[in-house]
């Protein structure tokens, strides 16, 4: 077995040790709660078991809202880093617990936060794992980057707010294929929150959700897209401005 093919021994430890940071986090949450009956944490499936798990948080809230907080943040930042399915019902629980604003606050920050995370741990050990899942993805999306280098903010803003690619892909392919963190950052930060305020505002009435198909409806979905399609005009105008400039050079140099 040559050099490149043995398990990566150190990555894996790294890995272990982001998870462990993570659940020490929730650990010292939970010690500094009263001592009652906590069976019914645990990561919701479905929207009943976010609706009975929202039933009992808040009546934590009021009184332990920073546990609550950081709790909230340390599962929602873990599951984002290790790509772990479910967010959208941690937005919606944001939205229940939280409010609005401060639930839209939450949510994008925390979501910020768990794709940074995971952009540095692919940028580390995460190669290999891309190449492997998402090999014509990472083609695809190396192309693009690679096009539109200039007005790459814009095209970021438009992969977040688009389903063009998976989130959890762009997270861990973007340091991949050479996208800036600022602009990564930037993107996401921003990005995310249109399909955030949808997802939060929809929490605030959780009770009266029967299936997340109706999380968004037409007028949410054309409001997603008509913010993608701004968002990748200025590429779009950037690169064809690219094309047209060396002949204006060229006619100047002469």
């Amino acid at each position: 077995m040559g050099r490149d093919e043995r398990f990566p021994v150190w990555e894996a430890a790294l890995g272990a040790g982001v998870a462990a940071a993570f659940a020490a986090g929730l650990v010292g949450v939970y010690l500094s709660m009263p001592d009652s009956d906590y069976s019914f944490l645990k990561l919701p499936r479905n929207l009943e078991e976010l609706q009975i798990l929202t039933g009992h948080l808040e009546n934590y809230t009021s009184d332990y809202t920073l546990q609550v907080l950081v709790g909230y943040c340390a599962v929602y930042i873990f599951m984002q880093t290790f790509m772990i399915p479910g967010t959208i019902f941690m937005s919606l629980l944001a939205g229940a617990l939280f409010g609005q604003l401060r639930g839209l606050a939450l949510v994008v920050f925390a979501a910020t936060a768990g794709a940074s995370s995971c952009y540095f741990l692919s940028k580390m050990i995460g190669k290999p794992l891309v190449f492997t899942l998402w090999p014509d993805k990472l083609s695809f999306f190396q192309r693009q980057v690679a096009k539109r280098r200039e007005k790459l903010l814009n095209y970021m803003l438009f992969l977040r707010v688009t389903p063009t690619l998976p989130n959890t892909f762009i997270n861990l392919a973007s340091p991949i294929v050479d996208v800036p963190y600022h602009i990564f950052l930037l993107g996401t930060l921003i990005g995310l929150i249109p399909a955030a305020y949808v997802t939060v505002r929809a929490g605030i009435a959780l009770g009266e959700l029967t299936s997340l198909s109706d999380l968004y409806d037409t007028q949410s979905i054309a409001l997603l897209f008509l913010i993608g399609v701004v968002s990748v005009t200025p590429a779009l105008l950037g690169k064809d401005e690219a094309q047209e400039k060396p002949p204006e050079m060229a006619v100047g140099a002469s």
